[in-house]
Order: structure tokens, then C-alpha cells, then sequence
């Protein structure tokens, strides 16, 4: 178990390429329609073992207690299922005991993501922290086990454990795997975060798209119903917007408030990132079609 506690485990950006709200359940969740794609940008976290059974976040995020923290309570939430317990030490330990002996860590995280971007960087965080400590701890749980974890983390979780750029229905949770043709994208980042319960809280949000089949979805296809929200509550993400829709179909990614572009190529999308105006953000990152911790 020693190989992987030293080395950088990745946790990749996502893109929505579109995203259609077509429904909504009794519980109040949204159905969606959208398909998500990874970028080779992201985050990246560390784990260094623990005997005594705590959850420890070295590097904690401002504003972010550790409890709410998704990356702690992926590793909680695996924690708990029972199947990562080491061996008992003596054969005195009764059951009870061993629960003090659970596998532990101490967990460091590096940021390269925007909070409430749309770009999944908690979520991704979170499947990361699932995948990484099930091969660590020696869980031995397979995607489907990891995606219902995930699943009770967040509705964007799942995707990163499914591995594979895809069409998503449900709340997110049924993946069709797409082909999007190669791609790099200028992702802008303006400078607000995105609460996105507020998003799907709007009255004026569209909650009745048509849903289509995932074999009618071809790239360009569709637009993102939660953009109008987003625009109107955030002038910043409508500038951002309008700036790049100069160089071609400019969407928000997920509830925002990050907003992309796509290029056929590097040069071009290096174009216009150096056209970028003063006080604007962005950054250059490559389409991929399967993560890097993929099962």
C-alpha cells in the first residue's frame, strides 16, 4: 500500500457542452441533460496515511469549514462503509475496537480551480479523494460502488468515477459515452462565485426543455438554460459572455460562472487569449475524452 501515498493524484475540470433543464422531480431536483467533458487542467491532491482513523485537510480552503468540505466527506463517506478496515493488530480486538483502527489520512489539496466556477473542481476533488483512498485503503470497491458514494456528495461527482466524456440525464447521474471531436477551449473566469442553489431557485429559470435521445446529440447542439439566470443575476458573466461570442459559440459551463469558447486547434484559441482585454481572466485548456484515474 506504500506506492501512491507520495505521488499527485489529479482531479481534473470539467466542461458542460450544453445543459437543458427538462424537468423536475416531487423532491425538488432538477432534471437535467448535458454532456460533460474533462479538460487536461484541474486540481491535484495528496494523501499520507493515518493509523489512528482521522480525516485531516491540510491545506483547508478559506471560507470552507472542514466539515463541509467535500474532499473530507468523500473520504468519510468511505470510511464508513466498513469495507477499508486494516487488520485487526492482536487477536484480542473485538469488532468494536477495530472501528478506532479504521485507515486514516491526511489529505493535502492544491487549488488550481476557481470555487463556484461551474468547472466541477469540488466535485472533481471529491471523486478523487474516492478513487485514490479506495486503491490506498484497499477498498476494493468498483465504479458503480464509487458513483453511489458519490451520488450522495453531489450530482456532479459522479461523472468524474464514470471516467468518460458523456451524455448525462437524470440529475446526473445516467452517462451515455459521446465522441466530441478534439478541442481546446479559452475558459474566462469572472471574478464572482456562483451559488448554484440560486440558479435553480429562479423563478424565470426554463425548467421544461425537450428532452432529446443521446444518440441526437451532435457538438454544438443545444445551449445552456441556466445562461439567462446566470446573466442577469451576474453583469459579469454577461460581459465575459459577450466578449467571447467575438470568436465563436461562447457558453457558461455548468451554473457558472466560468464561460468557454472552443477551437478546432492551440493557435487559434492562443489568439484570442492574448486579445483578452484588461481585467479579464482566462486560461487555455485541451478537450480530453477519458480521466486520468479512469477505472
Amino acid at each position: 500500500m506504500a506506492d501512491g501515498w507520495s505521488r499527485w493524484w489529479p482531479a481534473p475540470a470539467k466542461l458542460n457542452l450544453f445543459l437543458h433543464v427538462v424537468g423536475r422531480r416531487a423532491d425538488g431536483y432538477h432534471l437535467l441533460q448535458t454532456v460533460f467533458r474533462f479538460l487536461d487542467l484541474g486540481d491535484r491532491l495528496r494523501f499520507s496515511p493515518r493509523d489512528d482513523g482521522s480525516i485531516v485537510l491540510a491545506t483547508p480552503l478559506p471560507g470552507v469549514a472542514d466539515e463541509r468540505n467535500l474532499v473530507v466527506r468523500a473520504a468519510r463517506a468511505l470510511q464508513k462503509l466498513g469495507a477499508c478496515l486494516p487488520a485487526k493488530r492482536n487477536p484480542r480486538q473485538t469488532e468494536s475496537d477495530t472501528a478506532n483502527d479504521a485507515w486514516g489520512a491526511t489529505i493535502h489539496l492544491e487549488k488550481s480551480l476557481p470555487q463556484g466556477g461551474g468547472l466541477g473542481g469540488g466535485s472533481s476533488d471529491a471523486a478523487t479523494t474516492l478513487l485514490a483512498l479506495n486503491r490506498l485503503w484497499g477498498c476494493k470497491l468498483d465504479a458503480a460502488a464509487l458513483q453511489r458514494i458519490g451520488l450522495g456528495l453531489g450530482a456532479d461527482v459522479p461523472i468524474f468515477i464514470h471516467g468518460h466524456t458523456a451524455f448525462a440525464e437524470g440529475v446526473g447521474e445516467r452517462f451515455t459515452d459521446v465522441a466530441p471531436p478534439p478541442a481546446w477551449y479559452l475558459v474566462l473566469v469572472p471574478p464572482v462565485a456562483v451559488p448554484t442553489a440560486t440558479i435553480f431557485a429562479a423563478p424565470e429559470l426554463v425548467r421544461n426543455t425537450p428532452p432529446i435521445a443521446a444518440a441526437d446529440w451532435f457538438p454544438g447542439f443545444g445551449r445552456n438554460d441556466l445562461e439567462a439566470v446566470a446573466r442577469a443575476r451576474f453583469p459579469e458573466i454577461a460581459a465575459h459572455l459577450d466578449w467571447l461570442r467575438r470568436w465563436g459559440d461562447a457558453r457558461l459551463s455548468g451554473s457558472g460562472a466560468c464561460c468557454f469558447v472552443g477551437f478546432d486547434s492551440e493557435a487559434p484559441a492562443r489568439t484570442a487569449h492574448a486579445a483578452l482585454p484588461p481585467g479579464m481572466r482566462g486560461f487555455i485548456a485541451r478537450g480530453i475524452d477519458r480521466h486520468p484515474l479512469a477505472m
